[in-house]
């Protein structure tokens, strides 16, 4: 009988109540010591609450120079204790706990650990940039012994195991590949010198943590670079790793270089490397475990009653919803909120050493906050607005007991995140936008559609407290001929007549992204940018393939270029000095958003008004869910700030990044 994500597994001496572990993902919620905060710990905590049969943390540096974010550590034995209540804490809920350990070598810089990044040869990282010295074999030595000593203290502290970290083109991965590894010493050469490192990391941890403390191998099976390792010499690693002593491979893809294969972002298709975890599996006998876009438990269920996998990791899907496991344990996967691949809030603030959020999950990152609370006095509260932000403040002010009709203008739900999800790959935006509409409905949420919110209609209806949320227009530049070109909510919306031959005015997310699906339905488009690039507001895997795209459609970019006018049948810019013509049929204003205030001043003078979303600033999908609950959960009770006794609302670390 085929196992199914609920049926335990064994691996080495423990075993797991279910199939389902929350991958290892950097959160920077831990201060610049390496130490645990209350809000790291939390946020585990409530993930082992929602049903994950095991957490892997995000990749511990087992020296400070290992580090490549604002990410824990095991380099030192003050940091035991600290890590045993995190431990405590999840066992407590009733999970297993890895903390995976790494070190970053070349895939680092000196401004973040201030000192030159290390790597088996003295080649530069092509994203980092930085010429990193080339380890001696003494230096190799004291490495593996740091991993060897993090590792028992991992154990000390009471994890379960640990998830030694091979892939993504760190350092023991650098090792692994002939595409940075260009030793010719024992470490370099065939494919058994470069294994030596990996081997001898694993015999020192299990000579250090006994034979009873679960060692898992997380490996890329492809690194998708050119000259890189690929799933054939995987293979031959997997058996070898087997042999050292390793419980657990964990199947995942690329480097740097290939960031995309590490993150798909949306677009990207489902379960992708879950036939890469079959092949691995064909020639180990130990537990194989695959990531990769996997936020279904259906499609779960498939990858494991199909042999291609033992245990499914859940990454991002796991921000998105902690409480996957337990809803879809209690037949509710219909309520389970799913990950949009947006990378917004988990990946895109990373090199920034920022705190991960989640666009769709505005609770990630204060789970030890206790934000939902029944408010004080139940008001009754209108939300102007059908966008994230409004939606979020309706399902955050319906959580603490409150009365709330919601209006939007529009037919549907979703404002302009609804028409961002029209460009191609980003239909995923909608499930998000419906799993909130159904949550209003359950919550008793009224929402009225086709409905402007305006004082007329707020001194009518005489709610408590007005939200307003109404989102944001288009911005139009007062230059000549401007009202000869349409929008670009207009053109993905249908509602405006676009020529063949088109000019958008204006490069970021949204004339990028219009761009994009003018030149899927053959337009000749030209993007005309002030800056010096395109698509500059997305994060780089999207970003990539936004670009990637534009190569293969023709898509012409003029960078550096400002917008003086439009006339019949041309676009007038400036570049590089020089006045010039590009000729069009249609004109797409993308030129950015400017908040719809229209109404404001007279709501104001008849409610308690709150203005959130887009219609407070022009931003994005993150800040627009998170401002928005936050409001919702705000009224009718103290700010959360004074309810923590001080605390911020935002989180927060104790220090900052040693630079």
């Amino acid at each position: 009988m085929s196992p199914t994500l609920m049926s335990p597994l064994r691996v080495g001496t423990i075993e797991l109540k279910n199939r389902m572990a929350v991958a290892p993902m950097v959160t920077c919620y831990c201060d610049d010591d390496g130490m645990p905060t209350e809000q790291y710990i939390a946020y585990h905590e409530a993930r082992a609450r929602g049903g994950f049969g095991l957490i892997i943390t995000e990749n511990y540096a087992v020296d400070p120079i290992g580090r490549g974010f604002w990410c824990a550590g095991l380099w030192k034995d003050e940091q035991i204790a600290p890590h045993s209540e995190l431990a405590r804490r999840v066992h407590a809920a009733g999970a297993k706990i890895f903390t995976q350990l790494y070190h970053c070598g070349r895939q680092t810089s000196s401004a973040i650990i201030g000192a030159q990044p290390v790597a088996p040869s003295a080649l530069p990282c092509p994203v980092m940039g930085e010429l990193p010295h080339a380890l001696t074999a003494a230096e190799i030595t004291t490495i593996v012994g740091q991993f060897g000593d993090a590792a028992h203290r991992a154990r000390q502290a009471g994890f379960d195991g640990v998830e030694v970290h091979g892939a993504h083109g760190y350092l023991i991965a650098e090792f692994m590949s002939s595409y940075s590894n260009k030793r010719t010493d024992g470490y370099g050469g065939p494919l058994a010198n470069r294994l030596r490192f990996p081997l001898e990391i694993i015999a020192d941890v299990r000579a250090k943590c006994g034979d009873d403390f679960v060692v898992s191998f997380r490996i890329s099976a492809d690194e998708f670079v050119l000259g890189g390792r690929g799933l054939a010499e995987t293979k031959t690693i997997c058996r070898r790793l087997e042999a050292a002593g390793a419980d657990l491979v964990h199947i995942s893809a690329g480097t740097y270089e290939s960031t995309s294969t590490i993150i798909p972002p949306l677009g990207h298709p489902y379960a992708w490397l879950a036939g890469y975890a079959a092949e691995v599996k064909r020639v180990v006998h130990i537990p194989v475990q695959v990531v990769g876009r996997i936020k279904d438990p259906a499609l779960a269920e498939d990858i494991l009653g199909t042999g291609q996998a033992d245990l499914i990791s859940f990454g991002r899907a796991s921000l998105a919803d902690p409480d996957l496991p337990r809803k879809y344990a209690a037949g509710h996967s219909d309520r389970i909120r799913e990950c949009i691949g947006c990378n917004q809030g988990c990946i895109d603030v990373l090199f920034g050493n920022q705190p991960i959020r989640c666009l769709v999950n505005p609770s990630c990152g204060f789970e030890g906050a206790q934000e939902v609370r029944p408010a004080a006095s139940r008001k009754r509260v209108l939300v102007a607005g059908g966008g994230p932000a409004g939606l979020e403040a309706a399902r955050g002010a319906a959580l603490c007991g409150h009365h709330v009709v919601g209006h939007e203008q529009r037919g549907h739900l979703g404002g302009n995140f609804w028409v961002g999800a029209i460009p191609p790959g980003k239909g995923e935006l909608t499930s998000y936008i419906a799993w909130l509409g159904e949550e209003l409905r359950r919550l008793g949420v009224q929402v009225v559609l086709n409905s402007r919110v305006t004082a007329e209609l707020v001194a009518a209806e005489r709610p408590d407290v007005v939200v307003y949320a109404a989102g944001a227009r288009h911005r139009r530049p007062d230059l000549p001929g401007v009202d000869t070109a349409v929008e670009a909510c207009d053109v993905l919306t249908g509602a405006a007549t676009v020529g063949q031959r088109v000019v958008v005015a204006g490069g970021g997310m949204i004339g990028s992204e219009t761009a994009s699906y003018l030149a899927t339905t053959g337009r000749r488009v030209t993007i005309v940018e002030q800056r010096a690039g395109v698509a500059l507001e997305e994060g780089g895997a999207r970003r990539a393939d936004l670009l990637a795209e534009f190569a293969r459609r023709d898509v012409r970019i003029v960078a550096g270029a400002t917008i003086t006018g439009f006339a019949e049948g041309v676009v007038q810019v400036v570049q590089d000095g020089t006045e010039r013509t590009i000729d069009c049929d249609t004109v797409v204003l993308a030129l950015g958003m400017t908040p719809d205030v229209e109404s404001l001043d007279a709501i104001r003078a008849v409610a308690d008004l709150r203005v959130v979303g887009d219609a407070a600033e022009a931003a994005d999908g993150l800040k627009a869910s998170r401002d928005g609950f936050a409001c919702g959960l705000s009224i009718g009770r103290a700010p959360l700030e004074r309810r923590l006794g001080g605390a911020q609302l935002e989180p927060v670390h104790a220090g900052s990044p040693s630079r």
